[in-house]
């Protein structure tokens, strides 16, 4: 059923109190592990396509794009843009090709590691104008805080890359934890409901919202 998704269960009912250290810890100590060959790759194709289209062109990031509903609606939303949906799913990026007829010109399905690509854009000096990370895994387990995007070792390079920060999902304590390390590392963000029916960016979100669930957004400028 489409409408029966249930809420996220988790043994943790407050910011998790590892949070502070373990967020200080990697802001101090760069991530220095090797880089997965497939992700050298993709971020090579990724360089000749940006280079093709216009690489003085604005740099828009969707990660963990899914089929690559959010991606196409940002790339068709900002045509002067350049657009990159990331996801590691080969089965999710090719049901993107299956389902839309056409994808914009300015937009490229990617298949790869965020936190590699991320990793191989920052050493590059890349900076993005917008970067959305929608619904990601929320990891709900207290012991799988270093598995969150703000409890993982990438997150300075992830603050490094710059731009307009948007992150939304249904659990509202994921998207307070990051509002902390946002906080930790010196940056101010904004959490906020969605209106109930709005418009939904990705499946994820419009399922959540017709099962009833009050989606968040956390925005940022980095």
């Amino acid at each position: 059923m489409f409408a029966n998704s249930r809420s996220v269960t988790t043994n943790q009912t407050s910011i998790h109190d590892d949070l502070d250290r373990v967020v200080r810890r990697h802001l101090q100590h760069p991530w220095r592990a090797p880089i997965a060959d497939h992700d050298v790759q993709a971020f090579r194709r990724l360089q000749q396509w940006r280079d093709a289209q216009g690489s003085e062109r604005p740099l828009m990031l969707d990660s963990g794009c899914g089929t690559g509903r959010s991606s196409r609606a940002l790339a068709s939303q900002n045509p002067n843009a350049l657009v990159v949906g990331v996801d590691q799913s080969a089965v999710r990026l090719d049901r993107a090709t299956r389902r839309f007829e056409t994808l914009p010109d300015n937009l490229l399905l990617l298949r790869a590691d965020c936190a590699g690509l991320w990793r191989l854009m920052a050493g590059e000096g890349w900076q993005l104008h917008r970067h959305q990370i929608l619904y990601p895994n929320p990891w709900p387990k207290s012991a799988h805080l270093k598995r969150r995007w703000h409890g993982h070792p990438v997150w300075p390079t992830l603050l490094s890359l710059g731009g307009e920060l948007e992150m939304r999902s249904n659990w509202p304590l994921y998207l307070q934890e990051v509002q902390a390390a946002l906080k930790i590392s010196g940056i101010q963000a904004t959490l906020s409901a969605l209106p109930e029916q709005h418009e939904p960016l990705t499946d994820f979100e419009e399922k959540y919202q017709a099962s009833g669930q009050l989606n968040w957004r956390l925005t940022a400028s980095l």
